[in-house]
């Protein structure tokens, strides 16, 4: 395979998968799902999917990634020929996240900017349209947002200058650097916030629990919805970083923390967004209902409000926060790319630099198709239909391969071998029956949704995306085969 370097220490790859895992659904989705399912009461569905679902499937991916060494299309590939085009199409998919993720990016720096003179003005909502991320009217298609424009690019050199490097100098080191940075940046804000008036009144909304939820299926949905999206697994981005372990990790102990450091922080923001709201309830006299919205419309047009009346102390929060999103996002987008760019180079001999700056600029004019003036309506309906129909299905039926299609014995004594938490039976067990049944189950109702909410340009994005996903993959999967001489 194509040689490419470890991390340069444990601490290295520890920060560097908090940081695959922390991304923007942390700060602009948990708080409004765990809200919307039952508040205090979604701490238990939320914990079971932790248990189930994302640490079972953590582990796979730390331990397949650990004892390969190779690239996501060549252990399909390895397993059987006829798996590779499943890597292929997976790693397409998330290669198309990255791409519209950097586009999100964009906008927070853009608000980043904005945040220290409240430049989105009295109408954050108009702002945002005109400035950032357009709306949904269709007649402002042919219309290009300049500042997002220009956003996208600086944010994709900067991606490449980090990702250019080996992944101990690249990501490795910002990875070092922001991880930190963002947790005491959001502690800050977490801690300020509970000093402002109204704050209990945020907190009571968020954590009231409903008991009557948890007899509620989608409920528990929600809460492996978001354990999937939130610990990124199945994506192909901690598989391959784990290829870049060296001998004697602790991998099982090192999910434990990197799932404990995400949770963390999720409910931190949750806790200090909600006391923000409960602030601004109070000193508006408008019911904190009014004010809890989901993701875009939260981060770029409520709190800017919120920063707005906060006066003198919103122009230290405000970039705070805009400062966290960035650094979160930033380092998640970097694990976004890195499947892809392994494959890839495993596939053709390229070398790691070659293929940073090809796909780099591949995704770069990619991401520049979402700064027309129907920016952010784009955004949504890509981001609906990679995740809930194609990601989805295909993290089931990687659970389906691996259990059935590989020596799972093996793969547990690789991963028990210097951890103190150990796996076994029913490891496997959930991993075999439970994981996929839970999977397809939300695959399918995903797709019901789709098919329910679907419009002609909605059909015809989704049409695109398959066939430009599904031509890609027959044609990487066709081009030369993986060599013997690449295992040597």
């Amino acid at each position: 395979m194509n040689e490419h370097s470890g991390w340069n220490s444990k601490l290295t790859f520890l920060f560097a998968m908090i940081g695959a895992t922390i991304g923007i659904g942390n700060i602009w989705r948990f708080s409004y799902v765990f809200y919307t399912n039952g508040g205090g009461s979604f701490f238990i569905p939320y914990i079971i999917a932790i248990l189930v679902m994302g640490i079972p499937f953590l582990v796979l991916e730390y331990g397949l990634g650990f004892r390969f060494k190779g690239s996501f299309s060549k252990l399909l590939h390895d397993i059987n020929p006829k798996f590779e085009i499943i890597a292929w199409m997976l790693v397409l998919f998330v290669f198309i996240v990255a791409i519209y993720y950097m586009v999100i990016l964009s906008w927070d720096f853009i608000y980043f900017l904005n945040s220290f003179t409240f430049g989105w003005g009295n109408d954050p909502s108009a702002f945002f349209a005109t400035s950032v991320g357009g709306s949904s009217d269709f007649g402002s298609i042919g219309s290009v947002i300049l500042p997002t424009f220009i956003g996208i690019i600086i944010l994709w050199v900067l991606f490449w200058l980090v990702s250019n490097n080996d992944v101990d100098k690249g990501i490795g080191n910002i990875s070092k650097v922001l991880m930190p940075l963002l947790f005491i940046i959001m502690s800050f804000i977490l801690f300020y916030s509970f000093t402002l008036p109204g704050f209990e009144v945020g907190l009571k909304t968020l954590l009231t629990p409903n008991w009557n939820a948890l007899l509620d299926v989608n409920i528990w949905l929600a809460a492996f919805a978001q354990i999937i999206f939130s610990l990124s697994i199945g994506q192909a981005m901690i598989y391959t970083y784990a290829t870049y372990l060296s001998e004697e990790t602790r991998l099982i102990d090192n999910v434990f923390m990197v799932v404990l450091a995400n949770s963390i922080y999720e409910i931190f923001v949750g806790l200090g967004i909600f006391s923000i709201l409960g602030y601004m309830s109070v000193t508006s006299s408008i019911p904190i209902t009014e004010l809890i919205s989901e993701g875009t419309s939260l981060i770029f047009v409520v709190l800017p409000e919120i920063f707005d009346v906060m006066g003198p102390v919103g122009r230290i929060i405000a970039p705070l926060l805009f400062l966290s999103i960035l650094f979160a996002g930033f380092t998640s987008s970097l694990a976004l790319f890195e499947p892809l760019l392994a494959s890839v180079c495993d596939k053709f001999n390229w070398s790691r630099r070659k293929g940073v700056t090809v796909l780099a600029v591949i995704a770069c004019c990619g991401s520049l198709l979402f700064s027309t003036g129907i920016s952010s309506h784009l955004v949504e309906i890509v981001d609906t239909f990679v995740n809930e129909f194609g990601i989805l299905i295909l993290i089931a039926l990687q659970a389906i391969i691996f259990t059935r299609y590989l020596d799972i014995a093996e793969i547990v004594s690789v991963l028990n071998k210097n951890s103190a938490i150990k796996v076994g039976k029913k490891w496997k067990f959930i991993l075999k029956y439970i994981l996929p049944a839970m999977l397809i189950v939300m695959w399918i109702i995903g797709v019901g949704q789709l098919v329910y909410e679907v419009d002609l340009f909605k059909l015809g994005i989704y049409i695109l995306i398959t066939f430009l996903v599904l031509g890609l993959s027959i044609f990487f999967t066709m081009s030369n085969s993986i060599s013997n001489d690449s295992e040597e």
